[in-house]
């Protein structure tokens, strides 16, 4: 993060406060809130990319001398110059990031990079060998070998893959330790869980804060393992138990599991357990809420009443038996209204997680700006095939965001403190936008807190951050948020600042409702707590927009109106953006069409950039 970034977070002033009432009585067990004052107080932000492909995948390999390779996809991460795999001029990052996560699918990872390196290992074998000669004459035939498609069996070819695992991985490892800079940039090493039964979307990425010695001694878990996510849980707990050492899987794309991410039960369709609960919210502390394929925050018709819930959903899946469909269990919010459910009955939250997002990005390239965009997929990286590919296959470009980026408070740069930030859910995702976010949870904010110059010693001195848990409500009492936005320093003003609240009844029954709460220009609130749009000054002509709408920062103490001591309850934030072109607008432009045929490109020709924060979670005082 840059200085101008930190001084604008640090010291911005508010440009619109809702009033609160009362001096409210304050209530959080001293112990945690001496730790989290104590350990969290000097957060500073960082950005991130957590979901990354590159020629290491076999659905991102490019056969040539410039294929982004981890090495190379650290290097641009850090701002240094590299050569596009497929266009093959020189690209740099528009802004350098502050960590990044190297995530390649761990099924047959470099399979096609050390056959064309003739990998002795490989090579060894007679499929091996087989497979060499295969891929001299048909470089793609290795994509479809690998989904158990052509001549070779899959038990011989994960046989031959084998040797191959640990090369690849050891390769990653390395690129990542030569890229790590404590206190400048972090690089991890990680890969992908790819589990797809029956077409049906269960991925996970997986890192590590271990340092490269021990990771030495690890071979990536895949589906040549396992499909069962509980099966790569177990192997997690191996691993850590045997090498002291820790890990994180995030899920992506839920929105594409129809109906399998977030259940009720587990994989072989036993209820939800207490160990199950236990063992699931240890592994996996954040989910990502959106990505280029698609956000899996809501959808407009299991949210209704939720006019902002149908933003940037995807249809496309990786089966075309699977139509598409709203599928509560495919949502993060549906997710944590039912984790709420299962804690009071069994007594743990297995969907007790953090925010996040990632790109997926294919070539090895993070660049989640919509005016920067460089391609999603080896086949997509040039303006005029992303048009002629409008109606493709689930990476059709044409129909995408430039998404999204992962944020983190966390004391230093460096693998342990960003790791930390996302094992508490210190965490937030957004669309591609870098609006700086903060959210703290507590019962009495002194007066003036939403306009205070440091905002951090308030919110942890009395109360907790994004990630934390309230309990035990003093009698009469509600909790609050204390919320402050700040635009991205080079991007668009804000619309608004949204609080979504999702709570557990007294008949076991979940709800939710969205909140208003602060909000640029003059509007005004209706009956229903709804609010007129801002506005759109995008110049389809220019792919241009104006800040003369919106609010370079908005914060507000928030104190719930509709509160229930005696229910369980989480709170997320979500800040929009103002209109912006988006990518689609940029390529439209540069190949010549005019602003109406822009206006029948098939998507809007305009985005509300978001940014959602983790949760903070209630949970009534146990009753003894």
């Amino acid at each position: 993060m840059t200085t101008r970034t930190r001084r604008v977070a640090k010291f911005g002033i508010a440009a619109r406060a809702l009033a609160v009432s009362g001096a409210l009585v304050w209530s959080l067990a001293a112990a945690g809130a001496a730790q989290a004052a104590q350990g969290a107080r000097s957060t500073q932000l960082y950005w991130g990319e957590t979901h990354l492909h590159t020629t290491f995948s076999t659905d991102g390999y490019v056969a040539s001398p410039n294929a982004i390779q981890p090495e190379q996809a650290y290097r641009y991460a850090r701002g240094l110059p590299v050569i596009h795999p497929t266009v093959k001029n020189r690209v740099r990052i528009k802004r350098p990031l502050d960590f990044l996560i190297v995530t390649d699918h761990s099924d047959y990872a470099g399979l096609q990079v050390m056959l064309n390196r003739n990998e002795p290992g490989l090579l060894a074998t007679d499929t091996g060998k087989r497979l060499s000669e295969l891929f001299k004459t048909n470089p793609g035939v290795v994509a479809g070998l690998t989904r158990g498609v052509g001549q070779i069996t899959e038990p011989q070819m994960k046989a031959a893959y084998r040797p191959v695992a640990a090369v690849t991985w050891l390769e990653t490892v390395e690129a990542a330790e030569r890229n790590n800079m404590p206190g400048k940039f972090t690089a991890f090493a990680g890969w992908e869980y790819s589990p797809t039964p029956d077409g049906r979307n269960l991925h996970r990425n997986v890192f590590s804060s271990a340092p490269a010695e021990a990771l030495r001694k690890i071979v990536p878990y895949s589906t040549l393992d396992s499909l069962r996510p509980e099966d790569l849980w177990a192997w997690l707990q191996k691993q850590s138990d045997a090498l002291k050492i820790d890990f994180i899987a995030i899920p992506h794309n839920s929105n594409m599991s129809d109906g399998l991410m977030f259940q009720a039960v587990d994989s072989d369709g036993r209820p939800i357990t207490a160990d199950y609960a236990r063992t699931r919210s240890r592994w996996e502390p954040a989910v990502e809420v959106t990505q280029l394929k698609g956000t899996s925050e809501a959808h407009p018709e299991l949210s209704p009443n939720d006019p902002f819930a149908g933003f940037e959903l995807y249809n496309g899946r990786f089966s075309p038996a699977i139509k598409p469909r709203a599928t509560k269990a495919d949502y993060a919010r549906y997710a944590l209204m039912l984790g709420l459910k299962i804690e009071q009955d069994v007594g743990v939250n297995p969907y007790k997680f953090g925010l996040v997002a990632g790109s997926d990005i294919h070539v090895g390239l993070s660049s989640t700006d919509e005016d920067a965009f460089v391609g999603a997929t080896v086949a997509a990286s040039l303006p005029e095939e992303r048009n002629r590919n409008r109606t493709g296959n689930n990476f059709a470009v044409w129909g995408l965001s430039a998404s999204g980026t992962t944020a983190v408070w966390a004391p230093e740069n460096t693998r342990t403190g960003i790791f930390g930030a996302f094992k508490r859910k210190e965490v937030y995702g957004t669309s591609g936008t870098r609006i700086q976010l903060r959210v703290f949870g507590g019962f009495a904010f002194p007066a003036g807190a939403a306009g205070a110059p440091d905002i951090a010693r308030v919110g942890y001195g009395g109360g907790v951050p994004m990630g934390g848990d309230l309990t035990n409500a003093p009698a009469g009492k509600a909790p609050q948020l204390l919320i402050r936005a700040v635009k991205d320093p080079i991007g668009a003003n804000l619309d608004r600042v949204q609080v979504v609240k999702g709570w557990l009844d007294a008949k076991g029954e979940t709800h939710e409702k969205i909140y208003n709460v602060a909000w640029s220009g003059g509007r005004k609130l209706d009956a229903a707590g709804s609010l007129a749009a801002v506005g759109d000054t995008v110049d389809l002509a220019t792919a241009k927009y104006t800040n003369t709408i919106g609010a370079p920062q908005l914060a507000v103490v928030w104190k719930d109106p509709d509160f229930n001591p005696a229910q369980r309850t989480f709170y997320y934030v979500r800040v929009l953006e103002i209109p912006t072109p988006r990518q689609q607008v940029f390529d439209a432009l540069a190949l010549g069409l005019s602003v109406d045929e822009i206006r029948k490109i098939g998507v809007p020709p305009s985005i509300q950039e978001r940014a959602y924060s983790s949760p903070i979670w209630y949970t009534p005082a146990r009753r003894r």
